[in-house]
């Protein structure tokens, strides 16, 4: 029975890729339904934290884009890009890690690769190359962000093993943030140059490439403002979790947990900005961010209550199946995490549906922390929109999707990331665990 209900689950998921977006979400409640009405079992947890997080910070992230706070972030972004043009392929991976690290999505990379598509045609630098790593970096970062979902959640069930919040993101942030620069070493490399690749040459000839040079973008008079507030909200967050962590002890009984926090300095910079930058908080729903991290609630839901189903009523099952395996060759915990995300979309619905489940089988804390970077295998199938929009916004063709599924410029340069973030993490995780 167990396998049955396993090719449910699978069958649900692969359903949901094919719809894609937020149908991962309609597709994970459906193999719920036939799970628990359909053949008994007893439905898991639905991850609520994990959706409250995100809404919050979405709304916060909302609001700064209606204040025109994205607008002034793409702006100093494009200006070091325009000033370092030949190091475009080095630093487009920075920055968009670092809009990830501070804003806890990756859809903030939208704004960017415009800028680096341009940027890299002007100076005559294959565009899929800066892309492809930027698009791979704005995805892993998400494991290094304080304030993801998916690092909240995953530093939750790590605590009582005695592994904290800050401890996490001391190994995370540098593991993941160097393997991007060696992603980017290896991505500088592939493909052939630009004034070679034959489809570029074509869409040449055709006159279907265009130079559109730099453009001045108006920042609004509120835009400087409103991210003011938001890093003072994320500090917050970072100050409060230091001061009620168990290691610096300054406050014993928090009267808020971490979560709630977090949830409570999120919405009160929504409220900040609105108010300080004398917004129409009715617009604020209206924001690209707001409906793609809604769309990202929805996922979150879907697919972790049946991931948390499936695995809940068969726990005694995968220790006695898995246990052994895992402990022996720790790095299949890393291999999972990278299929399982691959098809799973999310970073915060892979770490609520197997991680639990993997320190409940007994993997040590060091390979599950090592192993984290894992789940932002989003680039494998050529289906991710921050991935997808990349693909359009090269009109070089550089930057396309050959007839097979995984060749792409971004397979390549995504794996090396990963694989060297998961080495790093055993460094730094054996440096601190």
């Amino acid at each position: 029975m167990i396998v049955f209900e396993l090719l449910i689950v699978l069958a649900a998921i692969t359903l949901g890729a094919r719809m894609g977006s937020i149908g991962i979400g309609f597709a994970g409640g459906l193999g719920v339904l036939v799970l628990t009405l359909g053949l008994g079992l007893t439905p898991g947890a639905i991850p609520v934290e994990v959706i409250l997080i995100i809404m919050s910070v979405i709304t916060a992230i909302a609001a700064m884009q209606l204040a025109g706070g994205m607008d002034y972030l793409v702006s100093l972004a494009e200006r070091l890009l325009r000033r370092h043009p030949k190091y475009i392929t080095f630093l487009a991976p920075v920055v968009t890690y670092s809009m990830t690290l501070f804003a806890g999505t990756g859809h903030t990379a939208f704004s960017t690769l415009p800028v680096i598509a341009e940027v890299a045609k002007e100076q005559g630098i294959r565009p899929s190359r800066p892309l492809s790593i930027a698009v791979v970096a704005s995805q892993i970062a998400i494991t290094a962000s304080p304030i993801s979902a998916a690092v909240v959640f995953f530093s939750g069930i790590l605590e009582p093993l005695g592994v904290d919040y800050l401890t996490l993101l001391a190994i995370c942030i540098p593991a993941t943030f160097l393997a991007c620069l060696v992603g980017a070493l290896v991505a500088n490399r592939l493909g052939a140059p630009l004034a070679e690749d034959p489809v570029y040459r074509e869409r040449l000839a055709k006159g279907l490439v265009r130079l559109r040079g730099g453009s001045a973008v108006e920042i609004k008079a509120g835009a400087r403002r409103s991210v003011l507030y938001f890093l003072l909200a994320i500090g917050a967050v970072v100050l409060y979790a230091t001061a009620i962590s168990d290691k610096v002890g300054l406050i014993a009984n928090p009267v808020l947990p971490r979560d709630a926090a977090i949830m409570i300095f999120m919405l009160t910079a929504a409220g900040a900005i609105t108010l300080g930058c004398k917004l129409d908080a009715s617009h604020i729903s209206n924001m690209a961010t707001f409906r793609s991290g809604m769309s990202a609630c929805v996922c979150v839901l879907g697919v972790a209550w049946l991931g948390d189903t499936f695995v809940s009523n068969h726990i005694d099952d995968i220790k006695l199946v898995a246990g052994g395996l895992l402990e022996t060759y720790s790095w299949l915990l890393a291999v999972t995490l990278f299929f399982a995300s691959m098809l799973l979309y999310s970073q915060g619905a892979t770490t609520k549906a197997l991680m639990p489940a993997a320190l409940a089988i007994g993997v040590d804390p060091l390979t599950a922390v090592a192993s984290f970077a894992a789940v932002s295998a989003l680039f494998v199938l050529p289906t991710y929109p921050t991935l997808l929009a990349a693909v359009e916004m090269d009109d070089t063709g550089s930057t396309r999707i050959g007839k097979a599924v995984f060749n792409h410029p971004f397979f390549v340069p995504g794996v090396v990331t990963i694989a060297v973030s998961v080495m790093l993490g055993f460094v730094f995780g054996g440096l601190l665990l």
